[in-house]
Formats: structure tokens, C-alpha cells, sequence
């Protein structure tokens, strides 16, 4: 029986107080020690850091590290320092399917949670829920169209959900920035009420992904 690799992951490594991560690589080299003294080669290949790990601990990196939110260019905690500067790997973007004036009072989408107090455009988007847009974030997301930020309004639903862009005559097929510009990661989380990791790996399959270099 050959043992390739040998590992245990940090469960707290995202938070300025590292005792738990501290505890947790004194376990890892109590571990280690059980092989050494008993003469067994220790397996060539240690690891421990996840992205917070990589960024704080540099005394943990042993063989080698497992990025994860990393790769998508996002820090791996509010809290952390920034150690390094991180670059946004990932966007999302969507075209207007729909536009149209929407005179004062009139709801919006399911529930009529939300109506207009003036005449306003409200433009359909063409992604919902089941691409990973949080029904969560109801009333609560912002879009980017034409460099400029507005407001998601009423229910988001399964395949669409709605924009107040206020006078601007946005037409059909306009490019609408969902991630990526001036909202970020964390934005998204915030509106979702979670955190960064559960927004980016719950982009669904029926999501277009397109790959580019720079």
C-alpha cells in the first residue's frame, strides 16, 4: 500500500484570531510525528491551506495548497487583511429581453410586492432563480446597465426578474452586468444573506459560460 498524500483542512483559517487554525496544524505535526517514530516514510505529499490558509498561514503550506475561492479572484473572509492584491476572475451578464413605460401604481411580478410611485421603465432580464439569481434578493439586488447601477424590483422569479431604470430609454438587447464592474461577489451575498462562496457555486449548468484570456 503506497499513501500518496496526506491532509486535513482549516475550518477557521477566513478569521483574524488563529488559535483554532494554530490547534489545528499542532494536530497535523502531532500526526506526522506518529509516522517518524514509528519509522514509516512520511507520504510526499502534505497539505493543509485553503485559500485563507494560503493567504495567512505561511508556516502550513508544506508540499502544496488548495485554492478554491481564491481562483474566482474573491477573498476568502470580509475580515481578512489584504495581504495581496486579488483580481475578479469571474462576471455575469445578461441582455434585456423586455421594455416598457409602467405607469404609477401598477405592480410588478408575483405577490405585487412591489408597485411604482411614478411612471417609470421597468426592463425584463432573463434570468431568474433557477440560474442561481437568489429569489432571496427580492427587492434588494442591484444591475449594472450603461455603467450605472438600479434597482431589481418585485418578486424575482424562476426565468426573469424586473428593473426600475427610472427615464433612461434602455431598448431590448442592452448588455446588463449581474457580477462583475461595480458588483461584486460580496454584494451579491449581502443581498442574498449569505456569503460569496454559496453565490458563485450556485451559478447553475443552463448558465452560458465563456471562457477568455487577456
Amino acid at each position: 500500500l503506497d499513501i500518496e498524500g496526506i491532509y486535513t483542512h482549516l475550518a477557521n483559517s477566513e478569521v483574524p484570531d488563529k488559535k483554532y487554525s494554530s490547534l489545528q496544524l499542532e494536530r497535523f505535526h502531532e500526526v506526522l510525528d506518529i509516522y517518524n517514530r514509528r519509522s514509516i516514510p512520511v507520504p510526499p505529499l502534505r497539505h493543509v491551506c485553503n485559500s485563507g490558509g494560503i493567504l495567512t498561514l505561511p508556516e502550513a503550506h508544506f508540499d502544496m495548497v488548495r485554492p478554491g475561492i481564491m481562483f474566482y479572484g474573491v477573498y476568502p473572509g470580509k475580515e481578512m487583511e489584504r495581504v495581496v492584491e486579488v483580481k475578479p476572475a469571474a462576471t455575469w451578464h445578461a441582455r434585456v429581453s423586455y421594455s416598457k413605460r409602467t405607469r404609477p401604481g401598477r405592480p410588478v411580478s408575483y405577490g405585487s410586492l412591489w408597485q411604482a410611485e411614478v411612471e417609470t421603465r421597468i426592463v425584463t432580464i432573463p434570468c431568474g432563480y433557477a440560474d442561481g439569481y437568489f429569489r432571496r434578493m427580492t427587492n434588494r439586488a442591484q444591475v449594472e446597465i450603461r455603467g450605472k447601477r438600479y434597482p431589481q424590483v418585485g418578486r424575482i422569479c424562476m426565468d426573469q426578474f424586473m428593473v426600475d431604470v427610472g427615464d433612461e430609454e434602455v431598448q431590448v438587447g442592452e448588455d446588463v452586468v449581474l457580477l462583475g464592474g461595480g458588483i461584486s461577489a460580496e454584494d451579491l451575498a449581502e443581498w442574498t444573506g449569505t456569503n460569496e462562496y454559496e453565490v458563485l457555486t450556485n451559478i447553475s449548468a443552463r448558465v452560458p459560460r465563456v471562457y477568455v484570456g487577456e
